[in-house]
């Protein structure tokens, strides 16, 4: 430890919920209290995965928290949203996923069925996505504190020898593509949960996108710039983090982008910006511009995939914004994720 710590610029006095949604609170968090403590490539790389050198090999490791409620909702549950949510972080920073550790946090009073029903969701969801469960914790809290359970993952994995995944090789002209609808997961989760008088045929996303990833390598390879899975704070937190971090604006077609009439009809009725909505089973990636068909192709090849489009380019100008384009020629800029309107949904 060093003997005296780095200034912090971190000012909220307590932590509230809106610093774990995965907008501006969220980073203010990270960048202003976190990683000034913690130093190290936390500093330099705020990534979806960190790249490990272990005496000449290097290993992808990534870890995430699951806090959803409730536990099971259309389309998934808590369990196989772990295991997807850890191979997506793997899958996006240009890794193969292979092994799994999970922890769990259950509250006392949880039924033994319920455990066996989500230890049975990562089995298979870890059969799925084609990685190993190799270890991890169990911990019992008193009843009322966890939500029945709580998971955390960490994920391990292979870096792809050819592709470096990073902000600092987004170039103006380059295209972003989106793998498919936004927000399914999110307003799905928001009406499982029983609170709003609302209905909807909608379900839940969470799936493993390594298959997509890995053909996108496979076709395009070092013409992939950047990737990320807009889970918190969804397409908007993320994609105004790559124009923060490469100083650059973005440019949406927002003609383009793909939003199912239930999870459109729900955001409208509620004030919410599909935007902003979380997603497990998306991914984005920004791709040199001649490659931009091969890369769509790739994708548009892979079952679940046939959605993807390319939503949008990168601009020099406006620098770090990003900025939606109607098909009638107005613009309106798209803000990163401000407060917390969807609690516990990851």
């Amino acid at each position: 430890m060093p003997d005296t710590l780095p200034a912090i610029r971190f000012r909220d006095s307590q932590i509230d919920m809106a610093h774990g949604a995965g907008g501006k609170a969220t980073r203010r968090l990270i960048e202003g209290l976190i990683a000034p403590v913690l130093g190290g490539p936390l500093l330099d790389a705020l990534a979806d995965a960190a790249i490990v050198d272990l005496g000449g090999a290097s290993v992808a490791v990534t870890s995430d928290s699951f806090v959803v409620r409730p536990l099971r909702f259309p389309g998934g549950s808590i369990g196989d949203l772990a295991v997807n949510g850890t191979v997506n972080d793997l899958a996006v920073a240009g890794a193969k996923p292979v092994a799994l550790l999970v922890t769990m946090i259950l509250e006392a009073g949880l039924s033994t069925e319920a455990l066996e029903i989500e230890l049975r969701a990562i089995e298979a969801a870890s059969r799925r996505a084609g990685v190993t469960v190799v270890g991890g914790d169990t911990k019992v809290v008193e009843h009322g504190k966890a939500d029945g359970m709580y998971i955390t993952t960490t994920g391990i994995g292979i870096p792809h020898p050819q592709v470096r995944s990073s902000p600092s090789r987004v170039l103006p002209g380059d295209r972003v593509i989106l793998s498919g609808p936004i927000g399914d997961h999110g307003i799905t989760i928001l009406l499982a949960r029983g609170e709003l008088d609302l209905e909807a045929d909608l379900y839940s996303d969470t799936r493993s996108v390594f298959p997509m990833v890995e053909k996108l390598l496979e076709r395009v390879g070092d013409g992939v710039r950047w990737m990320r899975d807009p889970t918190r704070g969804g397409v908007a937190s993320a994609l105004n983090e790559l124009a923060a971090d490469t100083r650059l604006g973005v440019a949406l077609f927002e003609e383009r982008i793909p939003v199912r009439d239930e999870v459109r009809g729900a955001c409208e009725l509620l004030g919410l910006e599909p935007l902003h909505i979380a997603n497990e089973g998306q991914f984005l990636a920004v791709v040199a511009p001649e490659h931009a068909d091969a890369a769509l192709d790739a994708v548009r090849s892979v079952p679940g995939g046939e959605g993807a489009v390319i939503i949008g380019e990168v601009r020099e100008q406006p620098a770090r914004t990003v900025l939606a384009l109607s098909a009638y020629g107005g613009t309106r800029v798209v803000d990163m994720l401000v407060g917390d309107p969807l609690p516990r949904i990851c």
